[in-house]
């Protein structure tokens, strides 16, 4: 029996490459790689102008990029190695300090995927962190969900074996090929408001790939918004800092990260500073942020879930809530206390997001009352505060 060509193309092992002038780094990264049963080192390079040589050569799907390198940067070289090889997804490997979250959302706007922070230290206890991270993200940017199982081997004749399977369940569960995960059917919206009677604040939950659709739905909005935007971006502190500095000088509006106890305003859009959850407390009419570093919510701190709920409380049906491109499902609990006080929830959809997880959560949840591209969404959103339908 042949495998659809689309199935083929999914179960062949991610190909991998890594440009940094470290050697202990190259070394590391490509020991995990060559680790898991559904990835391949494709290559390797010590610079950006080598990398853009061997990326046109070895056509990899994934890149992991240093920053600060000899002879040409991993900056200069963003450009040319989407060029070479396109479709190519290119993971930022970056330090947690001013100058690389500067760096690293410079990258982002200039088309990278994502990026991860380096550890500081690569002994096995700082290393390991590092590598479930970069392995989670690698599978996550190529629609991946999890490793593929490795068949145990027979020591006498090294061919694959069938894995055990315990008693209760071998007969109603027979082994067969490790395919790759699939999404679920996504049932038909269960929500299907007519949209706030009036726009007070938007709330807004993004992650994998969220800087630049960030910046883009913002822009999208126009200089005439005028409702406080409250936004959790999965991001580092110093990141988060970094990020808010670009949003403002991109857009009319004013962009801060959030402190505790601001009163919000008008006109103005605060980000959940990295590290710190971010809530509202008060009423509609002088509502107040609230920041603290309680246990960390879906892995996550900040959170999309407590900032969406805590929005609910405040500002009720006069609320829009949107989630943007992400991995993982955070925001999707939130959505539902949104839609359950009559808030409108809207989704990125899967063509345009870097990664499908927290929006597509979302949709599949039946919770998201439109799904559209990211211009989509600033349209509607504009729609609705004019007091408009959206269809």
């Amino acid at each position: 029996m042949s495998l659809n060509p689309n199935t083929a193309a999914s179960l062949r092992p991610l190909r991998v490459m890594v440009v940094d002038d470290s050697a202990v780094v190259r070394g590391l990264i490509t020991r995990w790689i060559e680790h898991e049963s559904d990835m391949v080192l494709a290559g390797s390079a010590t610079d950006g102008a080598k990398g853009i040589e061997k990326v046109r050569e070895l056509q990899p799907d994934v890149l992991i990029l240093d920053i600060e390198m000899p002879n040409m940067d991993g900056l200069e070289a963003l450009p040319k190695l989407i060029a070479a090889k396109p479709g190519l997804k290119v993971l930022m490997a970056s330090t947690l300090s001013t100058r690389g979250a500067n760096v690293t959302i410079r990258a982002l706007e200039l088309g990278a995927a994502d990026y991860i922070p380096k550890p500081e230290s690569t002994r096995i206890g700082g290393a390991e962190g590092f590598r479930v991270e970069l392995l989670t993200k690698i599978r996550a940017l190529c629609g991946r969900t999890r490793q593929w199982p490795v068949p145990p081997q027979n020591p006498a004749t090294k061919a694959p074996q069938a894995a055990p399977v315990p008693a209760a369940r071998a007969a109603a569960a027979p082994v067969a090929a490790p395919q790759p995960s699939a999404r679920p059917v996504m049932p038909p919206p269960r929500v299907r408001h007519t949209g706030p009677r009036r726009v007070e604040a938007l709330v807004i939950g993004a992650s994998t790939g969220g800087p630049p659709a960030l910046r883009s739905f913002l822009m999208g909005l126009g200089p005439d918004w005028r409702q406080p935007i409250l936004i959790v971006q999965h991001m580092p502190a110093a990141f988060t800092t970094i990020l808010a500095e670009h949003l403002d000088k991109a857009l009319d509006l004013k962009v801060l990260e959030a402190t505790n106890g601001l009163t919000v305003q008008p006109r103005h859009v605060y980000i959940a500073p990295g590290d710190f959850h971010m809530t509202l407390k008060g009423t509609a009419l002088a509502p107040v942020i609230k920041l603290d570093q309680g246990p960390q919510i879906n892995w996550c701190r900040p959170a999309v879930d407590p900032l969406f709920a805590s929005a609910a409380d405040i500002y009720g049906k006069n609320l829009i809530g949107v989630v943007l491109t992400g991995m993982g499902h955070d925001g999707r609990d939130g959505a539902k206390v949104l839609s359950e006080a009559g808030a409108t929830v809207m989704a990125q959809d899967e063509a345009t997001s870097v990664v499908w997880g927290m929006p597509g959560a979302v949709a599949e949840a039946g919770l998201a009352e439109f799904i559209k591209p990211v211009a989509g969404l600033s349209a509607a959103c504009k729609a609705f505060a004019r007091g408009e339908k959206v269809q």
